[in-house]
C-alpha cells in the first residue's frame, strides 16, 4: 500500500537512541525512511548507533541538546547538508521527575518543561521552514495520557505534555495550509526499561501493586509495548494521514475510555 510508504523520506527522531524513540525510528526505517536521531551525550548516541547497525539500519546519529536552540539549528543544517531536509520530525525526547509538587523546586519543574515542551518548539521551529519550502512535512509530537490526566508526583510532566498537545494544535493551525501535518501520539503505560521496576514480581510472587493497578485500569488488560506504537507512528508519518491534522492519537489500550473496573 503505497500511501504508507516512507521511501526516501528523511526522518529526525529526537531521543531516538533507545526506548520508544528507537522503536519508532526502526519502524519508520522499515517503511523506507532515512533515519536521523540525536542524543544529548556521545556515549548514548554511539550505543544507539550500534543498536541500529545490529538491525541493519544505517542511521545518522548526532550529539545535540534539544533545549539548546543554537545546537538544534546546527544539527538541522548538518542533516540538510549530508542527508537532505527533514520530511518527518518525531519530537520524542523527554524526561520525567516523580516528585510531589510542594517538594519540587522551580529548577526541577523548569527542567522538565524545557525538555518536554520547549525542546519540541525549538526543533519544530528549526525544521518547518524546510518543510514549507518542500511543500510538505510531518511532525509527530510524543504526547502522553498525561496530556489528559493528572496523577500524583507528575505535575511538571503533565503540565508539559498538556502544553505539547496544544502546541500540536497550534502548529496545525499555523502551518496546515503549507501542507504540514502536526499530530500527537499519546502512549499509555508502555513496558520499557524505565518502567521495568514497576512490573517486577514481588518477593512473595505477586505483581507489583502499581502494575496491578494499571492492568485493572486498562481495558486491554496489559501494558503496551513499544511495538504497539510503530503502526500508528508510520500512519502519522505517511501520506495516509494527509488530512489528519492537530489530533492526538492515544495508544493506551483504552485507558482513557475507562473509569476502571470494580474491585
Amino acid at each position: 500500500m503505497d500511501m504508507f510508504s516512507l521511501k526516501g523520506k528523511v526522518a529526525l527522531v529526537t531521543g531516538g537512541a533507545h526506548g520508544i524513540g528507537f522503536a519508532i525510528a526502526r519502524g519508520l526505517s522499515e517503511a523506507g525512511a532515512i533515519i536521523c536521531f540525536n542524543s544529548s551525550n556521545r556515549e548514548n548516541m554511539e550505543k544507539g548507533h550500534a543498536e541500529y547497525r545490529v538491525r541493519g539500519i544505517e542511521a545518522h546519529g548526532y550529539v545535540c541538546d534539544v533545549t539548546d536552540e543554537t545546537a538544534v539549528i546546527e544539527m538541522v543544517k548538518e542533516i540538510r547538508k549530508t542527508v537532505g531536509a527533514v520530511d518527518i520530525l518525531v519530537n520524542n525526547a523527554a524526561i520525567i521527575s516523580r516528585i510531589p509538587m510542594c517538594e519540587m523546586s522551580v529548577e526541577e519543574f523548569r527542567k522538565v518543561i524545557d525538555v518536554d515542551l520547549i525542546a519540541p518548539f525549538i526543533v519544530s521551529k528549526a525544521v518547518i521552514p524546510d518543510m514549507i519550502h518542500k511543500g510538505h512535512g510531518k511532525i509527530i509530537n510524543i504526547c502522553s495520557i498525561m496530556s489528559e490526566l493528572g496523577r500524583e508526583t507528575v505535575s511538571a510532566y503533565a503540565a508539559a505534555k498538556g502544553g505539547l498537545k496544544m502546541l500540536t494544535r497550534n502548529i496545525c493551525v499555523e502551518y496546515g495550509a503549507s501542507n504540514i501535518q502536526c499530530n500527537g501520539l499519546g502512549p499509555g503505560y508502555i513496558a520499557t526499561s524505565q518502567t521495568a521496576p514497576l512490573r517486577e514480581l514481588q518477593p512473595d510472587g505477586t505483581r507489583h501493586p502499581f502494575e496491578s493497578f494499571i492492568v485493572a485500569k486498562t481495558p486491554a488488560g496489559r501494558w503496551g509495548t513499544t511495538k504497539d506504537l510503530v503502526g500508528p507512528a508510520v500512519f502519522l508519518a505517511s501520506a495516509a494521514s494527509d488530512f489528519v491534522n492537530g489530533q492526538v492519537l492515544y495508544v493506551d489500550g483504552g485507558i482513557l475510555a475507562s473509569i476502571g473496573k470494580e474491585s
